[in-house]
């Protein structure tokens, strides 16, 4: 019973920091996803493509993202870049001097290279047919991409860029190290100063049941993407 004690005394003390950290951490969240999807589309289509400037670029900008480790990355951009005098006084200060938006900003970057493998195989795995069948109705090359391809390889890679969602969530984890108070830092700090792993578990907990429901809600999004199937 004495346990149970604790941690009602711990969410009655604490409960309102987790909150707010965990809040952070959604912010983190979501705000990577929505950067990185909307970059992801265009990189997975020149990563698509065999020839050309753009290809190579794209596998250039993911091979150096997707090969070194995330924690390296938010240092060399927080910590690295800031040295230069260059960058402080360039227009991109304000997002890279604040841990925040420049935690927000290499999440983003790296989920893209990770997004954009996966859209690429999603377009490679649209069927050839339907691709022909687009160009002979007359759609523009745009056209197709844009109301024919990466609609449907959405569709296709939609477990896979739910499994990107539930490891994104588990690497905001990793922004603490740059002073940002999220979920993860606010637990550590709370472990910190009481001596015990306590607060540590209810995070866990947290990030368990949040990782549960997008688990939840990228079923339903496939149950959707993939009705035509089932009729």
């Amino acid at each position: 019973m004495s346990i149970w004690n604790d941690y009602v005394t711990l969410l009655t003390e604490s409960g309102p920091d987790i909150w707010s950290g965990f809040k952070i951490t959604l912010a983190l969240l979501a705000g990577s996803l929505v950067v990185a999807f909307f970059l992801a589309i265009p990189l997975g289509i020149a990563r698509s493509q065999t020839s050309g400037w753009a290809s190579h670029a794209a596998r250039v900008y993911s091979s150096i993202f997707r090969g070194t480790p995330l924690l390296v990355q938010i240092y060399l951009f927080y910590y690295g870049l800031s040295q230069f005098e260059s960058v402080r006084d360039s227009f991109l200060w304000p997002v890279l001097g604040d841990s925040f938006y420049c935690g927000i900003t290499v999440l983003a970057l790296n989920l893209t290279a990770y997004m954009a493998e996966d859209i690429r195989a999603g377009i490679l795995g649209v069927p050839h047919g339907e691709k022909e069948a687009a160009m002979a109705y007359g759609l523009s090359r745009f056209q197709c991409y844009r109301y024919i391809i990466v609609p449907r390889a959405l569709g296709i890679v939609t477990p896979v860029l739910g499994n990107e969602v539930i490891a994104q969530l588990k690497a905001t984890a990793l922004v603490s190290t740059i002073t940002v108070l999220d979920m993860t830092g606010v637990v550590r700090r709370l472990s910190a100063n009481s001596f015990t792993i306590d607060a540590l578990i209810v995070a866990g907990v947290v990030y368990a049941l949040t990782t549960l429901l997008v688990s939840i809600i990228v079923k339903l999004i496939e149950h959707r993407n993939t009705r035509h199937l089932r009729r």
